[in-house]
């Protein structure tokens, strides 16, 4: 009752702080969200599917998924059916909260309680259910290999706690169940090792300690539920109704940030798909980690740890509770107090007004311009399909703001998309296009840009050759696609370019692709990672995409096509230039 009392306490006031902690708009936004009916169902149906059942992680982990699911949804249902057993024999007991977690130690078994077989059944079914996940666990800890996983996280000392005080919690309860079975009944399991216990203690006597050891096991997990990484089981509901509500992090360290680095299960699954955790040295260096450190106020650690990330997102894509790594560590760096702030409010803007009314205006940016080869490519399909267009900067331009916004520095990259905004409103055109992911990906999330498509050159290029615009010839050639971090996990576009590659040779895959491509390592999200080891990342990925053994590597971004192209031995080279290549014939101009 202690250990209950405090966990309760606790959370009903970290609920408080959190839902405080959010902007005046979201709390608004969060509580129509709760009395909405399809909210409400998605609600139930995530929390059931996620809390319970861990489907996320049965869709990566078969073994895993059986471990994480059998130990919560088990639990669940003893607590369920325990209260159904209250509520039929002793209903006058319903209100007291341990009663019907201690229901075998207080009702004796007689004739009314002898016709729930069935619920005497369930109970030990359940309870075999979490001990056969419980025995999984320790197994995980010992041998994480055998599921899969090539590094786990290390557990702090408190972790140790809570997770030795859960592991002793259903042995614990299947002993005490097991003494008692004989007088308050029991079933296959509970009534077995009775038979087995009773002639070597057969003193009712030693009955009492094994029902305190596990009332203890209990307060003990508990009480230190809430500084462990345990508390993910509470704070995990709360989040999926921010989640569904549209809530997002708008704070580096309170609201919706907050309650997802509470939420992080600490499983270790970001460990392994992390890029940067091909060099053991980095990690520590993952989202776990930083969730741990946040938790600890460790500015330090906090900061070393964000800094160095290559915001690659697949720690996000593989996270079985949601959190978003790459986001949060956005939001440590925009906190931060940097030596230098300057001021984009001045940029003159004159030389890059452009007028492309009725045409397509083409953004190649300051990566597709570092790689010139991608926007002459561009530039020949645009012309051989017959578009009218203009390229936006052609006489030097203005940043998208992307880059800045990953180091945190949010206000300089608004003046950025400002300044770009006026540019592209006032330039007439309908469609932007788009070379680079990093461009296409902030356009699509941070430009408002009313009655303007905003198009990357895949999904162009795949629309221009189904339209007939464009007509491709085929060489006898194998062709693997990267999906690079900001256009595949970042914008869902894993499709439009495979469909172009399929009409111009052989498609084969790498190993790990579409939400779980290896990052190519050139990433400007990390501030501080050096090059040695960013060519240690970027050659494990060249290693996955070159499993099946291609011809040539296919990208679609000119970060990733200018860092293979240092290290690959074959070809490598962007979409629209396989595609330029391979054009038989112009079409006629519509």
């Amino acid at each position: 009752m202690i250990g209950m009392a405090f966990v309760l306490t606790y959370c009903v006031f970290a609920l408080g702080r959190i839902f405080f902690q959010l902007p005046g708009a979201d709390r608004k936004r969060f509580l129509v969200s709760l009395v909405t009916p399809k909210t409400m169902l998605k609600n139930v149906r995530d929390i059931f599917c996620d809390c319970l059942l861990h489907v996320k992680i049965w869709k990566r982990n078969k073994l895993l998924g059986y471990m994480h699911s059998s130990i919560a949804f088990g639990w669940f249902m003893l607590i369920v059916v325990g209260h159904i057993e209250v509520l039929l024999y002793t209903p006058h007991r319903v209100k007291l909260f341990y009663y019907p977690i201690f229901f075998r130690y207080f009702v004796a078994e007689d004739e009314h309680t002898m016709k729930g077989e069935v619920l005497f059944f369930l109970m030990d079914f359940f309870l075999l259910v979490v001990l056969s996940g419980i025995a999984l666990a320790m197994i995980k800890r010992l041998r994480s290999r055998l599921f899969g996983m090539r590094r786990t996280t290390r557990p702090s000392l408190l972790d140790m706690v809570g997770l030795y005080s859960l592991w002793a919690i259903f042995p614990l309860r299947l002993l005490a169940e097991s003494f008692t079975a004989n007088i308050s009944g029991g079933s296959f399991l509970t009534r077995s090792i009775n038979h087995l216990l009773t002639p070597l203690l057969g003193d009712q006597a030693s009955v009492l300690p094994w029902w305190w050891a596990y009332s203890c096991a209990l307060g003990i997990f508990f009480v230190v539920l809430p500084f462990t990484r345990y508390m993910h089981i509470p704070s995990e509901i709360l989040l999926i109704p921010l989640r569904n509500a549209g809530i997002k992090i708008r704070n580096a360290r309170k609201g919706l940030a907050k309650t997802q680095v509470y939420s992080c299960p600490g499983c270790g699954l970001c460990i392994d798909a992390c890029p940067m955790s091909v060099q053991k040295a980095n990690t520590r260096d993952t989202t776990v980690y930083l969730n741990r450190q946040i938790r600890r106020g460790n500015e330090k650690r906090i900061e070393e740890i964000s800094d160095k990330c290559l915001l690659c997102g697949k720690c996000t894509a593989v996270c079985p509770v949601g959190v978003e790594g790459d986001r949060l560590r956005i939001a440590q760096r925009s906190v931060r107090r940097y030596g230098i702030n300057p001021d984009y409010t001045s940029i003159d803007t004159s030389p890059l007004t452009v007028d492309s009314r009725g045409k397509v205006l083409y953004y190649a940016g300051c990566m597709t311009a570092l790689t010139p080869s991608i926007k002459k490519a561009m530039e020949s399909l645009l012309r051989k399909a017959g578009i009218d267009y203009e390229l936006m900067d052609k006489d030097g331009g203005i940043c998208c703001g992307r880059p800045m916004w990953m180091a945190g520095r949010i206000d300089q990259a608004r003046q950025m998309m400002k300044k770009n905004t006026e540019i592209i409103l006032s330039s007439g055109a309908d469609t932007l296009l788009l070379t680079c992911p990093i461009c296409y990906r902030i356009f699509k999330e941070k430009y408002r840009l009313d009655g303007i498509r905003i198009v990357h050159h895949t999904e162009f290029i795949e629309g221009l050759v189904s339209s007939g615009r464009l007509a491709l010839g085929a060489e006898d050639r194998t062709f693997v696609y990267h999906d690079p971090c900001e256009l595949g996990r970042g914008c869902g576009i894993y499709e439009q370019p495979r469909n172009v590659l399929r009409k111009v040779g052989s498609l084969v895959e790498a190993e790990k692709n579409r939400r779980e491509s290896i990052c190519c390592g050139g990433s400007v999200g990390s501030l501080t990672l050096g090059f040695d080891k960013r060519r240690v990342i970027t050659q494990n990925a060249l290693d996955n995409l070159t499993v099946a053994s291609p011809d040539v590597i296919v990208t679609a971004c000119p970060l990733c096509l200018d860092t293979f192209r240092r290290y690959a031995d074959r070809k490598v080279e962007d979409i629209a230039e396989t595609v330029d290549r391979n054009t038989r014939t112009q079409t006629r101009t519509s």
